[in-house]
């Protein structure tokens, strides 16, 4: 059941919402759905479709629900097509798909908010809990609950409609679009909180939808540089986990191992990205992915490149979390001095106060620079922050031998 919910929460709210008209229905209606399939599949087992079951019983719950008329005073004017009965039959791939995207982009509608947008389209298309979006914001659970239920209120005061935009509409939407994907494979890359490192769900529906908005517009050179993105830095996850589960670094991870066929696609969209002038952040982030990607070795990493690169992003993008990876970057090329010194520039940075990447690249730079007590110190303040057992895991150990 929990695997269905990671995969299917998307496709089955999406097509729901075609009857409902109503986001918050549509919710109830695929809850509902979620709560008969825990009770019938637990005795009939799981079908060979789940999410076209689940679908065909949020779907019929919604229409049984229209007819009631119960959803008269509080339907939004999402509805592009009418309401029709629908069976498994009609929920091949291509409409559910064709759904998925009219979400996307009613939830990233320009009269919306832009991190309302991202939010709300994290909570509704990826499925993520609120406190999963919160996190991924650095902002509290609360926050993230009154952003997204004042998002939900603009579609049914604006009266956004349910559909993928037209060609002229695109480019006013894209980069929200490009966000909320972006957000989705970050928070999957590395789980905000649990036992494991990754959620492979995560990760496998952002390259998914990554790909089907280099279908869309496919000369969008922003759309490139973050397929290129997920590509490159996706390429290196079987190598993130050691044989005992124990985080492996980027310096120790085996590089023989890594998906080439996909470094090799990653960097051919990195190159069409960059042919943009100035090129945006996606394609900038891409080419500091392949510099790691091309480096033969940990030793042979173009760290100046990378600083660099991650100057020209700071500059397009100023976000607390791309200058905490420029002040690691500039550790790395210069020395830990340099490093420490630009992550305590950062100490002040509201955002980052409960990011516990800052206070354990900070434990790095201290370890390396023999002030062992300060090392230790800021490895006990990640730890506390951190809710990922196996990043914890990699916390203990070096906070266990800091002194060696």
């Amino acid at each position: 059941m929990a695997d269905a919910h990671r995969r299917e929460w998307a496709f089955v709210l999406a097509a729901t919402l075609r009857v409902t008209r109503d986001i918050d229905l549509a919710e109830e209606c695929v809850q509902d759905a979620y709560a008969r399939a825990l009770a019938t599949w637990s005795t009939g087992g799981i079908p060979s479709r789940p999410g076209a079951w689940l679908t065909t019983v949020a779907r019929r719950r919604a229409i049984d629900v229209a007819r009631r008329g119960m959803t008269h005073e509080r339907a939004l004017p999402l509805l592009v097509e009418p309401v029709t009965v629908v069976g498994p039959g009609d929920l091949d791939e291509p409409d559910i798909v064709d759904d998925r995207l009219r979400l996307i982009f009613t939830c990233c509608h320009p009269a919306i908010a832009l991190d309302a947008q991202v939010a709300l389209t994290l909570r509704l298309v990826c499925g993520l809990t609120t406190a999963e979006v919160g996190r991924a914001f650095l902002v509290s659970e609360s926050t993230m609950a009154a952003r997204i239920t004042r998002a939900k209120k603009k579609i049914a005061i604006a009266r956004i409609p349910y559909r993928v935009p037209s060609v002229d509409e695109l480019p006013a939407r894209i980069d929200a679009v490009l966000t909320v994907v972006h957000l989705l494979y970050s928070t999957g890359h590395t789980a905000p909180v649990g036992t494991d490192l990754s959620r492979r769900d995560l990760v496998e529906r952002s390259l998914d939808l990554a790909r089907l908005l280099r279908k869309l517009l496919p000369d969008d050179a922003d759309v490139a540089g973050l397929l290129a993105l997920i590509l490159l830095t996706d390429a290196r996850r079987e190598t993130r986990l050691g044989a005992d589960d124990q985080l492996v670094l980027l310096a120790e991870q085996d590089r023989s191992r890594w998906d080439h066929i996909a470094i090799g696609e990653g960097i051919q969209l990195v190159r069409e990205a960059l042919r943009r002038r100035p090129p945006g952040r996606f394609a900038l982030m891409a080419a500091i992915a392949a510099v790691h990607d091309e480096a033969p070795s940990w030793d042979t990493t173009d760290w100046v490149e990378i600083v660099g690169l991650y100057d020209l992003l700071v500059e397009l993008w100023p976000s607390p979390v791309v200058a905490l990876n420029r002040a690691v970057a500039l550790g790395l090329a210069i020395g830990p001095d340099a490093g420490l010194v630009a992550l305590d520039a950062l100490a002040t940075e509201p955002l980052l106060a409960t990011y516990s990447y800052l206070a354990s690249a900070r434990a790095d730079f201290l370890r390396r620079l023999g002030r062992t007590d300060e090392a230790r110190a800021a490895y006990e303040e990640a730890l506390l922050l951190c809710e990922n057992a196996v990043e914890r895991a990699f916390l203990v150990d070096r906070l266990s031998k800091v002194d060696s």
